[in-house]
């Protein structure tokens, strides 16, 4: 794959993004003043580059002696938003880098997502839930031609399976992905769509032949986030103006200006819900893990019973998006039914027992909404207390610490505060934060920063009829600690052990 400078040119002009373009010999704007040069690839990272190397100067944290390392490998033409005093052959000046790296980025993988059929999920939660549900049912479908980018895990032949970076990946990385599906005979793909990525463009200019809102509340707001819900909100809208037809949970709030938007823009809409939409969700009262999805009209003919290994009213909600989504693409209820009783979400409501008879959930729920629906889960399930081992992530999301301790005020008869993935704060500092936010006074704290030891106090603690929810790091197998992932066992792992040992 190569692209030449003078095509890079024609597609910024054409996006609109050029500003100028220099060289020893000035700036100017005339095609005609370009030098002959073509790449044959594209970076932003300055220790992977080369003379044929395109470079993106981008992100808040990028520093000029990245540039000036670069060029010293070699690097000879680099685009940025700014220009550097540099002895580049050529520098390209954009008024938006990240747009930019997106409108070249699928030209030089030569337009994968123009091969795919693609599905994108976004939602303050059950993204990645909803996502492997449809990956399941696609690949009963597509004969396992299926790729699969979760905040999880990635798969991009649908067999073998790599751990997540972003939950949607730098528009580069994307693109670059998306061209090995593609080589790797893949028909589908399903997506995860975070607000982030439109926040900072990963996936300007990128359309979706189904789109799929679960839900929203108030997440990722934080200075280097989301000022406000506002905008995190507004982002996550942004998907409905990049689908062909989208999928809506009709319960979710704010669904009138969501449906309105849809409405306004000329989206093909569906809706499901257990209190309105067009697909009636009713849970099996004889049998948790059963569901059943009726429509009068049924434009869909999915109407019937359908069975989920994971527990939870609200995975069967996104199972039934997943259904939707899967069948407007070609997929039948028969492999629907098939893939959706068999589908296991890595670090989605993992089930283990004490041998006292407590019941363990080992889940990702790391933000409001999800804490909220889990534990309210817990408190049906529990004829005893429930105990909860929980953390927040440092320098980013600020705004979960005050959620987290409304929830446990509200659900929690336990808590043990500890770490989760810190970064560069003091773990301690965000457990008080939390601990600062509950208001209920019968709420029993603890505090242990060691996440194995407050899992292993959990577990110790708990009583028969007790129902103990891990939340936050799932299967996660690192902890991010002072800039550096850290080997850690995973929450699954810990508790299992516990068990073992006392068994």
């Amino acid at each position: 794959m190569s692209l030449t400078l003078e095509m890079v040119y024609d597609l910024l002009t054409e996006a609109g993004l050029l500003k100028e373009f220099i060289t020893p010999a000035g700036w100017h704007m005339e095609r005609a003043k370009l030098p002959q040069l073509s790449f044959s690839k594209l970076s932003y990272d300055s220790r992977q580059t080369d003379s044929e190397t395109l470079f993106f100067c981008k992100g808040l944290n990028f520093k000029e002696e990245y540039l000036q390392g670069a060029l010293a490998q070699g690097l000879q033409v680099y685009l940025a938003d700014q220009p550097y005093e540099t002895d580049a052959a050529c520098a390209l000046i954009t008024t938006d880098i990240r747009k930019a790296m997106a409108v070249i980025s699928m030209a030089f993988y030569r337009y994968p997502q123009e091969k795919l059929k693609i599905v994108a999920f976004t939602g303050t939660k059950g993204k990645t839930t909803a996502a492997y549900f449809t990956h399941g049912i696609l690949q009963e479908a597509t004969g396992g031609k299926t790729a699969l980018l979760s905040t999880m895990n990635t798969t991009l032949d649908g067999k073998s399976f790599f751990k997540s970076h972003l939950t949607t990946p730098e528009s580069l990385d994307l693109y670059q992905m998306m061209a090995e599906a593609v080589a790797n005979g893949m028909t589908h793909l399903v997506m995860e769509v975070s607000s982030q990525a439109y926040k900072t463009q990963r996936v300007y200019g990128l359309q979706y032949d189904v789109g799929i809102f679960l839900n929203i509340s108030p997440d990722h707001i934080s200075p280097i986030e989301h000022p406000t819900f506002d905008d995190y909100f507004y982002c996550k809208r942004q998907l409905l103006a990049h689908s062909k037809v989208m999928i809506l949970d009709a319960d979710m709030d704010y669904f009138d200006l969501v449906a309105e938007t849809c409405e306004r823009l000329g989206t093909p809409t569906y809706t499901y819900g257990r209190n309105a939409g067009d697909y009636r969700v009713t849970t099996n009262a004889k049998n948790q893990n059963e569901f059943y999805v009726e429509n009068r009209v049924d434009p869909l003919k999915i109407t019937g019973n359908y069975r989920i290994k994971l527990a939870g009213d609200f995975n069967q909600d996104n199972a039934t998006a997943a259904i939707i989504a899967a069948v407007l693409l070609g997929a039948t209820t028969e492999d629907a039914y098939r893939a959706l009783s068999e589908v296991l979400v890595p670090g989605r409501m993992v089930l283990l027992q004490t041998p006292l008879g407590a019941t363990v959930y080992i889940d990702y729920a790391h933000n409001y909404i999800s804490l909220k629906l889990l534990l309210e889960f817990a408190k049906k399930q529990s004829q005893g207390r429930v105990l909860v081992v929980l953390g927040s992530p440092g320098n980013k999301a600020l705004s979960r610490r005050q959620d987290f301790g409304q929830v446990l005020s509200e659900l929690a008869d336990i808590a043990i505060l500890t770490a989760d993935d810190p970064a560069f704060e003091d773990p301690k500092d965000i457990a008080d934060e939390i601990a600062a936010a509950i208001t209920n006074p019968e709420v029993l704290l603890h505090f242990e920063m060691d996440r194995r030891q407050a899992i292993r106090q959990a577990l110790t603690m708990s009583q028969p009829k007790d129902v103990v929810i891990i939340a936050g790091k799932g299967l996660d197998p690192q902890q991010k600690v002072q800039g550096v992932d850290v080997f850690y066992e995973g929450d699954y792992t810990i508790a299992k052990e516990w068990i073992d040992e006392q068994n």
